[in-house]
């Protein structure tokens, strides 16, 4: 598959970039979890950002490097399903978007004017009053809440329910992705300046090995995703968001076990993407539940 830009995808790259240049730094007095960004959401939403996926010169890949491309800031707001779900839905649904799966609480659900109801394999789509959805205390570094029910359901046809969970794998593949380039970035800063036995520790060999080994993982996921979003298969995207939970798991463990203590402060900036990370695992079924639809969009032909 060729990865490389057209020239109008290499021009909104570079717009994109000049955005974020605004919040790539972390507030030296935030010492919290979720760092959210109304700001940034708004310029997003002055520049037409949130519906690139729609202009047919563009498209979802340029979507999906968006999404990617923001997740590294330090800063978060409800990007994802906006920029590569939302276009996907039959009429224009207002953002932001969030997903409430099974019950369960969701990300940018307390501020979200369009629900996704996931039940099993159904999909319903609601839009909530502030009486029917609440904010919930966490630390998973997004702004998670509650969706208390009582609001009239549109209920999504099996084949626009199946859409809705494959651009959503699609949409989460390409977080994940952007957010463990970015986790492995503040390691390698971290190892780079600490220094034990006189020598910066991004200097032995072991360390040098297994930072290697999370960065060909974050690059598959990269990949990955950028393939989904190009073909919008349904067994590309499971198979980007069941490599991109399982890489996940294993980044997020090893970044945090070379930061050691520091890694574990609200002082260090790594948590900022490492609980996102931990809270995009047990989405749309987690690992399980990925690997169960790549079973079955993938190998499902081959079956006798």
């Amino acid at each position: 598959m060729d990865f490389r830009l057209s020239s109008d995808q290499q021009t909104l790259a570079t717009e994109i970039d000049k955005l974020a240049a605004q919040f790539e730094s972390k507030p030296t007095e935030f010492h919290g979890f979720a760092l959210v960004s109304h700001e940034l959401e708004n310029q997003l939403e002055s520049a037409e950002f949130f519906d690139i996926a729609r202009i047919p010169e563009l498209g979802p890949v340029s979507a999906a490097l968006a999404v990617e491309r923001l997740a590294r800031l330090p800063y978060t707001a409800e990007i994802a399903l906006s920029m590569l779900v939302r276009p996907h839905l039959n009429g224009d649904w207002p953002r932001p978007l969030a997903m409430v799966e099974n019950g369960q609480t969701g990300r940018f659900v307390a501020a979200a004017k369009t629900l996704l109801v996931v039940n099993g394999s159904s999909v319903a789509i609601v839009q909530p009053t502030a009486a029917m959805i609440e904010p919930v205390d966490s630390i998973f570094a997004y702004p998670m809440g509650r969706f208390k029910g009582g609001a009239e359901m549109v209920p999504l046809s099996a084949e626009a329910s199946e859409s809705a969970r494959k651009w959503t794998r699609v949409a989460l593949a390409a977080e994940i992705s952007g957010l463990l380039h970015a986790a492995i970035a503040a390691t390698v800063e971290h190892l780079s300046v600490r220094k034990q036995f006189g020598r910066p520790l991004g200097a032995f060999q072991a360390l040098r090995h297994r930072l290697a080994e999370c960065a060909v993982l974050a690059g598959g996921v990269r990949l990955l995703a950028l393939k989904a979003a190009a073909t919008g298969t349904e067994a590309d995207a499971a198979l980007a968001a069941l490599q991109a939970q399982e890489s996940a798991t294993r980044v997020v463990y090893e970044v945090h076990q070379m930061l050691g203590a520091m890694g574990m402060t609200l002082e260090h900036s790594l948590h900022l993407w490492t609980y996102r990370l931990k809270a995009l695992l047990s989405s749309l079924g987690g690992r399980a539940g990925q690997a169960a639809a790549v079973a079955e969009h993938s190998f499902s032909a081959a079956r006798p």
